[in-house]
Protein backbone atom coordinates (compact mmCIF):
# COMPACT_ATOMS: atom_id res chain seq x y z
CA UNK A 1 0.00 0.00 0.00
CA UNK A 2 2.82 2.53 1.00
CA UNK A 3 4.28 2.15 -2.62
CA UNK A 4 1.34 3.26 -4.27
CA UNK A 5 0.77 5.82 -2.20
CA UNK A 6 4.93 7.41 -3.19
CA UNK A 7 3.62 6.64 -6.50
CA UNK A 8 0.87 8.93 -6.30
CA UNK A 9 2.63 11.79 -4.34
CA UNK A 10 5.74 11.23 -6.94
CA UNK A 11 3.55 11.90 -10.20
CA UNK A 12 1.32 14.50 -8.57
CA UNK A 13 4.82 16.32 -7.98
CA UNK A 14 6.16 15.66 -11.56
CA UNK A 15 2.92 17.29 -12.94
CA UNK A 16 3.26 20.14 -10.84
CA UNK A 17 6.59 21.10 -11.61
CA UNK A 18 6.05 20.97 -15.25
CA UNK A 19 3.23 23.22 -14.86
CA UNK A 20 4.09 25.88 -13.50
CA UNK A 21 7.83 25.92 -14.96
CA UNK A 22 8.23 29.73 -15.67
CA UNK A 23 10.50 29.14 -19.07
CA UNK A 24 8.94 26.06 -20.88
CA UNK A 25 11.93 26.62 -23.48
CA UNK A 26 14.31 25.35 -20.97
CA UNK A 27 12.40 21.85 -21.08
CA UNK A 28 14.08 21.76 -24.83
CA UNK A 29 17.97 21.15 -23.95
CA UNK A 30 18.76 21.03 -27.64
CA UNK A 31 18.14 24.49 -28.21
CA UNK A 32 21.39 26.73 -27.23
CA UNK A 33 20.43 29.10 -24.43
CA UNK A 34 22.27 32.14 -26.66
CA UNK A 35 19.20 31.57 -29.10
CA UNK A 36 17.36 33.52 -26.65
CA UNK A 37 19.35 35.83 -26.14
CA UNK A 38 21.00 36.96 -29.45
CA UNK A 39 24.48 37.12 -30.56
CA UNK A 40 24.96 40.66 -30.04
CA UNK A 41 25.65 41.87 -26.66
CA UNK A 42 24.23 40.99 -23.49
CA UNK A 43 21.48 43.81 -22.33
CA UNK A 44 21.55 43.43 -18.95
CA UNK A 45 25.19 44.04 -18.05
CA UNK A 46 25.12 46.82 -21.22
CA UNK A 47 25.21 50.77 -19.48
CA UNK A 48 22.45 52.51 -20.47
CA UNK A 49 20.95 55.79 -19.33
CA UNK A 50 17.47 55.46 -20.76
CA UNK A 51 15.46 58.38 -22.36
CA UNK A 52 17.50 61.31 -22.47
CA UNK A 53 16.73 64.20 -19.61
CA UNK A 54 16.49 67.62 -20.28
CA UNK A 55 14.50 70.74 -19.08
CA UNK A 56 11.30 70.02 -20.97
CA UNK A 57 11.41 66.23 -19.82
CA UNK A 58 12.34 65.48 -16.44
CA UNK A 59 9.22 63.35 -15.33
CA UNK A 60 9.53 60.80 -18.10
CA UNK A 61 12.89 60.42 -18.50
CA UNK A 62 16.24 57.98 -18.10
CA UNK A 63 15.69 54.35 -16.90
CA UNK A 64 12.39 54.91 -15.55
CA UNK A 65 10.97 56.57 -18.30
CA UNK A 66 11.88 53.89 -20.74
CA UNK A 67 10.49 51.63 -18.37
CA UNK A 68 7.25 53.68 -17.88
CA UNK A 69 6.95 53.84 -22.09
CA UNK A 70 7.91 50.36 -21.92
CA UNK A 71 4.77 49.09 -19.40
CA UNK A 72 2.61 51.14 -21.43
CA UNK A 73 3.00 49.29 -24.85
CA UNK A 74 3.31 45.65 -22.93
CA UNK A 75 -0.27 44.98 -23.47
CA UNK A 76 -0.44 45.88 -27.10
CA UNK A 77 3.21 43.72 -27.54
CA UNK A 78 2.38 40.80 -25.40
CA UNK A 79 0.15 38.77 -28.66
CA UNK A 80 3.22 38.86 -30.47
CA UNK A 81 5.24 37.22 -28.03
CA UNK A 82 6.04 34.28 -29.85
CA UNK A 83 6.41 35.40 -33.25
CA UNK A 84 8.73 37.53 -31.84
CA UNK A 85 10.50 34.81 -30.19
CA UNK A 86 10.44 33.07 -33.21
CA UNK A 87 11.98 35.27 -35.75
CA UNK A 88 14.51 36.61 -32.77
CA UNK A 89 15.75 32.48 -32.77
CA UNK A 90 16.12 32.70 -36.63
CA UNK A 91 18.59 35.87 -36.41
CA UNK A 92 19.82 35.51 -32.95
CA UNK A 93 18.65 38.77 -32.25
CA UNK A 94 17.29 39.05 -28.22
CA UNK A 95 13.87 38.84 -28.58
CA UNK A 96 13.68 41.49 -25.79
CA UNK A 97 15.68 44.11 -27.65
CA UNK A 98 13.08 43.52 -30.85
CA UNK A 99 10.18 43.89 -28.71
CA UNK A 100 11.87 47.35 -27.41
CA UNK A 101 12.66 48.40 -30.79
CA UNK A 102 8.71 47.65 -31.46
CA UNK A 103 7.66 49.65 -28.29
CA UNK A 104 9.95 53.00 -29.62
CA UNK A 105 8.82 52.39 -33.08
CA UNK A 106 5.38 51.71 -33.36
CA UNK A 107 4.09 50.94 -29.27
CA UNK A 108 3.11 47.70 -30.76
CA UNK A 109 1.12 49.27 -33.78
CA UNK A 110 -0.90 51.47 -31.84
CA UNK A 111 0.75 54.30 -33.16
CA UNK A 112 0.29 53.15 -36.96
CA UNK A 113 -2.64 53.68 -39.87
CA UNK A 114 -2.40 50.97 -41.59
CA UNK A 115 0.61 49.81 -40.84
CA UNK A 116 2.31 53.07 -42.18
CA UNK A 117 3.43 55.83 -39.54
CA UNK A 118 1.61 59.61 -39.94
CA UNK A 119 4.16 60.51 -43.05
CA UNK A 120 3.68 57.08 -44.24
CA UNK A 121 7.39 56.84 -44.96
CA UNK A 122 7.91 53.84 -42.40
CA UNK A 123 5.63 50.34 -42.30
CA UNK A 124 5.07 47.66 -39.80
CA UNK A 125 5.67 47.01 -36.13
CA UNK A 126 9.37 48.09 -36.23
CA UNK A 127 9.08 50.80 -39.09
CA UNK A 128 10.93 49.94 -42.18
CA UNK A 129 11.64 52.57 -44.31
CA UNK A 130 10.15 52.15 -47.72
CA UNK A 131 13.23 52.42 -49.52
CA UNK A 132 13.71 49.00 -48.18
CA UNK A 133 10.51 47.84 -50.19
CA UNK A 134 8.64 46.46 -46.77
CA UNK A 135 7.07 42.80 -47.27
CA UNK A 136 4.60 41.07 -45.88
CA UNK A 137 1.43 42.92 -43.80
CA UNK A 138 2.49 44.71 -41.07
CA UNK A 139 2.14 42.32 -38.03
CA UNK A 140 2.88 39.51 -40.12
CA UNK A 141 6.20 37.03 -39.80
CA UNK A 142 7.25 38.01 -43.17
CA UNK A 143 7.36 41.75 -42.08
CA UNK A 144 9.29 41.35 -39.09
CA UNK A 145 11.50 38.63 -40.06
CA UNK A 146 12.53 41.32 -42.73
CA UNK A 147 13.04 44.12 -40.07
CA UNK A 148 15.06 42.07 -37.52
CA UNK A 149 17.30 40.85 -40.71
CA UNK A 150 18.04 44.50 -41.55
CA UNK A 151 18.73 45.42 -37.55
CA UNK A 152 20.90 42.58 -37.83
CA UNK A 153 22.75 43.58 -40.92
CA UNK A 154 23.06 47.18 -39.47
CA UNK A 155 24.62 45.14 -36.31
CA UNK A 156 27.10 43.34 -38.23
CA UNK A 157 27.78 46.43 -40.60
CA UNK A 158 29.16 48.40 -37.36
CA UNK A 159 31.20 44.91 -36.25
CA UNK A 160 32.91 45.50 -39.86
CA UNK A 161 33.12 49.07 -40.18
CA UNK A 162 34.63 49.74 -36.92
CA UNK A 163 36.47 46.33 -35.56
CA UNK A 164 37.94 48.12 -32.23
CA UNK A 165 34.80 49.23 -30.93
CA UNK A 166 33.48 47.37 -28.34
CA UNK A 167 30.30 44.86 -28.33
CA UNK A 168 28.04 47.38 -27.10
CA UNK A 169 29.04 49.93 -28.76
CA UNK A 170 28.32 47.86 -31.96
CA UNK A 171 25.40 46.83 -30.85
CA UNK A 172 24.35 50.72 -30.08
CA UNK A 173 25.85 51.62 -33.72
CA UNK A 174 23.45 49.14 -34.75
CA UNK A 175 20.48 50.38 -33.45
CA UNK A 176 21.32 53.92 -34.38
CA UNK A 177 21.86 52.59 -38.31
CA UNK A 178 18.51 50.80 -37.81
CA UNK A 179 16.85 54.21 -37.57
CA UNK A 180 18.98 56.53 -39.68
CA UNK A 181 21.17 54.25 -41.98
CA UNK A 182 24.59 52.70 -41.63
CA UNK A 183 26.33 55.71 -43.61
CA UNK A 184 24.86 57.79 -40.83
CA UNK A 185 27.77 56.53 -38.31
CA UNK A 186 31.27 57.56 -38.95
CA UNK A 187 32.28 58.04 -35.06
CA UNK A 188 31.25 57.12 -32.21
CA UNK A 189 29.54 60.35 -31.19
CA UNK A 190 27.38 59.86 -34.11
CA UNK A 191 25.53 57.11 -32.40
CA UNK A 192 22.09 58.21 -31.37
CA UNK A 193 22.40 57.51 -27.26
CA UNK A 194 18.61 58.72 -26.83
CA UNK A 195 17.46 56.08 -29.58
CA UNK A 196 20.19 53.01 -28.35
CA UNK A 197 19.72 54.15 -24.68
CA UNK A 198 15.89 53.78 -24.73
CA UNK A 199 16.19 50.78 -26.64
CA UNK A 200 18.33 48.97 -24.24
CA UNK A 201 16.43 50.30 -21.19
CA UNK A 202 13.05 48.82 -22.80
CA UNK A 203 14.90 45.60 -23.63
CA UNK A 204 15.71 45.01 -19.79
CA UNK A 205 12.40 45.56 -19.16
CA UNK A 206 10.70 42.91 -21.46
CA UNK A 207 13.26 40.63 -20.85
CA UNK A 208 11.99 40.54 -16.76
CA UNK A 209 8.57 40.24 -18.44
CA UNK A 210 9.34 37.02 -20.51
CA UNK A 211 10.88 38.07 -23.73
Amino acid sequence: MLPSILLVGLVALIGKSRSSYPFPHALRPHLHPRLYHGCYGDIMTMETAGVRCDISNLLTCGIRGSEMFADMDLRSIRPYQTLIKEVGQKYCVDPALIAAVISRESHGGTALQRGWDSRGLKFGLMQVDKRFQPTGAWDSKEHLSQAVDILAENIKAMRRKFPTWSVDQHLKGGLSAFKSGAEAIATLEDIDSDYADDVVARARFYRSHGF
